[in-house]
């Protein structure tokens, strides 16, 4: 199993327009069939110093293998969706695992 997690920081995140336009884009990655999971979410209400909440939406997508990431990847879909969406955020971290 290959395990994907990408959090994201808004330039804006008090704008609720740019809010939706990545929450929507990030959906759209759902429909890449190389794909086995895929959830987006927010921080969740939960506060303890080792929790890291700063991020303004998270992307979690399981793969069975690195072969399908790497499928996932050079998808059109993923390139439309940074292509369209990369301006909305200012950083972006990325946490790759494996089983």
């Amino acid at each position: 199993m290959f395990v994907h997690t990408v959090f994201f920081w808004l330039n804006h995140p008090e704008s609720q327009d740019d809010r939706n336009a990545l929450g929507a884009g990030l959906e759209t990655l759902k429909a890449i069939t190389d794909i086995s999971a895929a959830y987006v979410g927010k921080p969740a209400e939960t506060r303890r110093p080792v929790i890291d909440h700063t991020y303004d939406f998270s992307l979690t997508l399981v793969f069975s293998n690195k072969a399908a990431h790497d499928l996932y990847q050079a998808h059109q879909v993923h390139l439309a969706f940074v292509d369209k969406c990369a301006h909305l955020w200012e950083r972006v971290k990325i946490y790759d695992a494996v089983s």
